[in-house]
């Protein structure tokens, strides 16, 4: 009994531990070296045609996503900046801009932006949990719980159930449990998986628990329909990976800090 508890334990902390190891990553290496080859192609062609166009609003568009896909946030910002300093009338709209303060970790901005965005669109929940993740960076989760934004119109799910989770009236388990239950075809099951997975671990991120964080995130990322999905919908699973990712280089900062000392 007590061998079978030993065998139990390391098999637990084994598949806790797993999903933190690079090499486990669900895309191949070829896969990102594609993503990354073709994003930093795109920069370099972008940037000639922006010499020429200076003023091309949709060439800076196109620009911000290339970087931002390439995790350079900074200059994702300041192309989609460029974008509705040429166009104003994008301010309110430009959510892409707010995920890319959000990953600039100016996280003020961000909360403004999404919120000057519910101005634009009060039924997308999706803006309401960004505004959430955004002030809950800036302020804390008091905060960020006291300035949920309020919505009358029903939205997809799952992002009422997401809206509960940061309320803190359900608990991730029971999303995935609902997801699992509900009387849908296998596509829509894996699109609400997607989003799912992305917003349960993008929680745990900022309540600062990264192992379980990495474990979601790695499911969003595994995801087989974000990645084949439309713009939006393909530009938020790349969020996915891309959080995914920066968790798994600082835990292998942190573990090279650990093996330093």
């Amino acid at each position: 009994m007590i061998l079978r508890c030993m065998l139990l334990a390391t098999v637990f902390t084994f598949l806790a531990q797993r999903p933190t190891m690079a090499d486990d990553h669900p895309l191949s290496k070829k896969q990102r070296d594609e993503f990354a080859e073709t994003f930093d192609a795109s920069i370099e062609a972008l940037s000639k045609q922006i010499e020429k166009s200076p003023r091309e609003v949709g060439l800076y568009s196109q620009r911000g996503d290339a970087y931002f896909f390439r995790a350079k946030f900074k200059e994702a910002v300041a192309n989609y900046e460029k974008m509705v300093e040429l166009d104003p009338k994008r301010d309110a709209s430009h959510w892409r801009r707010g995920i890319a303060f959000f990953y600039a970790e100016k996280y003020k901005q961000a909360a403004h932006q999404f919120e000057i965005y519910h101005s634009f669109d009060d039924v997308d929940r999706e803006n309401g949990i960004w505004r959430y993740l955004s002030q809950h960076k800036a302020y804390g989760q008091k905060k960020a719980r006291q300035g949920l934004l309020k919505y009358k119109k029903d939205d997809r799910e799952p992002f009422p159930s997401v809206y509960k989770l940061f309320a803190g009236d359900i608990t991730p388990d029971a999303i995935l449990k609902q997801i699992a239950d509900a009387k849908i075809d296998d596509e829509a099951r894996e699109v609400r998986l997607c989003y799912a997975q992305l917003y349960i671990g993008l929680n745990y991120a900022v309540e600062k628990n990264p192992i379980k964080a990495i474990i979601h995130l790695r499911e969003a990322t595994a995801n087989k329909w974000g990645p084949r999905a439309s713009y939006g919908p393909k530009y938020m699973w790349h969020v996915g990976r891309l959080h995914y990712e920066l968790l798994l280089a600082a835990q292998k900062k942190n573990a090279k800090k650990a093996d330093d000392k």
